[in-house]
């Protein structure tokens, strides 16, 4: 997934279907992950598609002591250049009042 294609979709889902809500978040964790998001009325009902976007990991340093009981820290090395994408789908659920992650892998985008 890239962010061109990701803007095809969104583009096809707002032309199609009713939408609910579309915006952007960032959270600071993990590096800095942007997530990007569209709610819409589709024809399995209410969905959701998240498009995450996180800096690559580029090392991954542990610090540690030989002392018994001691703590580990993992510390991540982040590229300022490179990005990793993910999509999720999500569908709202009405019994239980909340979204469940449907597998992305099946759908044609």
């Amino acid at each position: 997934m890239t962010k061109e294609r990701w803007q095809d979709i969104v583009e096809k889902i707002k032309d199609n279907f009713s939408i609910e809500e579309h915006s952007q978040k960032h959270l600071d964790e993990a590096g800095g992950l942007d997530i990007d998001y569209i709610i819409f009325k589709g024809p399995l009902g209410k969905m959701k598609l998240e498009f995450i976007s996180k800096p690559v990991i580029l090392d991954k340093k542990t610090k540690y002591s030989n002392r018994i009981g001691a703590q580990i820290e993992i510390e991540y090395v982040y590229s300022q250049t490179e990005k990793s994408f993910k999509l999720k789908v999500f569908k709202w659920d009405e019994a239980i009042g909340d979204w469940q992650e449907i597998e992305a892998r099946g759908f044609n985008f």
